[in-house]
């Protein structure tokens, strides 16, 4: 007997029994029909609380006037016990249309729950499958804002149950997600540990698209760390694993954003242009909110190499147009205080736009180190005149305050960026003459170095006769 009969069946019986609800009525009999009537009760109750898996239940969700409305019937269809081939398609569409209805929802909580209850589920369904599944609902966590933390707990939770399944390949994704979430959170440590362990599995098991992910993101990790070598080499392993394998524009992208980074550290703006440049036709042709990172970055190396007039150029062409906005209103601006060579409309800028320049760590460590070399340049010129000078009268034609211009003067004359001393009792800087070198002691170590090398030829000369 099926269970639509035995509920009908149920149903029949009960209806011949009126008696059947009443607690007089207490017989062994009744007792057992009221029993069967209770248990066809619960099967029509659940019968009642799925939906079919078909496309019309999916099309009834899509066309729900409310996304309440719409994540209620996904569920319902999710809920459906079959596990045919086309019920679990259908299932897999359900959970891409929930998983994206909660992200719109900011609904955080419920994606990970969803995770949880879909794991009955998983084992239904191939291990490629569920990898894409897991990793799309993580995907949706993370376009939450402020979810960092949630993100971190759901990975680890995740991380437990592959290995609890033996599913490698999931659990070796999902530490490389987790080990960035950890250095975004400034968890070097624990980054730096979860990375070193996994990189020797995946070079056992020879995955070079994730060992590309793995070596690029501890590049970046030992960047944080301020470990330039280490980086630089892991990039150069990601590079050498790229090369081996078909690499997607996007991970290219970032391959090349990474390069130009390393070369801006070391002050090579050139090359570091080219590469921002490279990264950023990737990520534009993707559309990919990286891009204005990789512009602004052009822009930065532009402004470090004295070429502040091209800055303009670029905003306006086709590609930069696209991007206007505060982050490259905010390299204009500092471009233009550079060209005018004016520290008040440097720090302006930096006030001005401080989220776009103080809180992006790449930018700001140049700009520290732009605006430490225009202090100096003005100082210079505005000292030049001079043989003695109040620190008060350099403060006001700089416009900076006292201390700091002391500051960054003693420090000048640490450097030997010129010769002088500072009178903090009367306030004010002398300024030594150059020093006149004397050409006689470089003359006479030459003249003796030549005689060195006569002496020297006469030897091997005296030698060959002699033999």
């Amino acid at each position: 007997m099926s269970s639509s009969e035995f509920r009908y069946a149920c149903l029949e019986q009960q209806s011949k029994f009126p008696h059947l609800g009443d607690p007089k009525f207490e017989s062994p009999l009744l007792l057992g029909f009221q029993s069967i009537g209770d248990k066809a009760l619960t099967v029509a109750r659940m019968s009642a609380s799925y939906l079919p898996a078909t496309t019309e239940s999916v099309a009834q969700a899509l066309e729900a006037t409310t996304p309440a409305e719409s994540i209620s019937i996904l569920y319902r269809i999710l809920e459906n016990p079959s596990s045919s081939s086309e019920a679990l398609r259908i299932k897999e569409q359900a959970i891409t249309n929930l998983s994206d209805l909660l992200r719109q929802e900011n609904r955080a909580e419920d994606l990970r729950s969803l995770l949880t209850q879909l794991r009955p589920f998983f084992s239904l369904i191939p291990k490629a499958k569920t990898a894409k599944i897991v990793r799309g609902i993580i995907d949706a966590v993370a376009k939450i804002p402020g979810t960092t933390d949630l993100q971190i707990s759901l990975c680890k939770e995740m991380v437990q149950w592959t290995r609890s399944e033996k599913r490698t390949f999931l659990r070796q994704r999902v530490e490389a997600r987790l080990a960035a979430l950890l250095m975004e959170t400034r968890e070097y440590s624990e980054a730096l540990n979860l990375l070193s362990g996994l990189i020797k599995e995946v070079r056992r098991l020879d995955d070079k698209l994730l060992l590309v992910d793995i070596n690029l993101l501890e590049s970046k990790l030992h960047f944080s760390l301020r470990n330039l070598p280490k980086a630089k080499a892991a990039l150069t392993a990601a590079r050498t694993a790229a090369n081996a394998i078909y690499v997607p524009p996007a991970q290219q992208g970032t391959i090349d954003l990474q390069s130009g980074i390393l070369h801006a550290e070391e002050k090579d703006y050139k090359t570091a242009y080219s590469y921002f440049f490279e990264a950023f036709e990737a990520f534009n042709a993707l559309e990919d909110p990286q891009a204005i990172f990789s512009l602004k970055y052009m822009l930065l190396c532009k402004i470090m190499v004295s070429q502040a007039d091209d800055v303009a150029g670029v905003i306006s062409s086709k590609a930069g147009l696209q991007y206007v906005g505060p982050d490259l209103d905010a390299m204009k601006a500092v471009a233009d205080a550079h060209s005018k060579r004016s520290l008040k409309l440097f720090e302006k800028a930096l006030g001005d736009f401080k989220a776009q320049l103080e809180e992006d760590p790449i930018v700001h460590r140049h700009l520290s180190s732009l605006y430490d070399t225009l202090l100096e340049q003005n100082l210079c010129r505005l000292i030049e005149p001079y043989s003695r000078v109040e620190i008060l009268h350099i403060a006001g034609l700089i416009e900076l305050p006292v201390e700091h211009v002391e500051k960054k003067l003693s420090q000048m004359i640490l450097d030997k960026k010129f010769a002088g001393t500072l009178d903090q009792g009367a306030g004010c800087l002398v300024i030594f003459d150059d020093p006149k070198t004397d050409a006689l002691y470089p003359a006479t170590l030459e003249t003796i170095t030549n005689i060195g090398k006569v002496v020297d030829s006469l030897y091997v000369r005296s030698a060959k006769i002699m033999a």
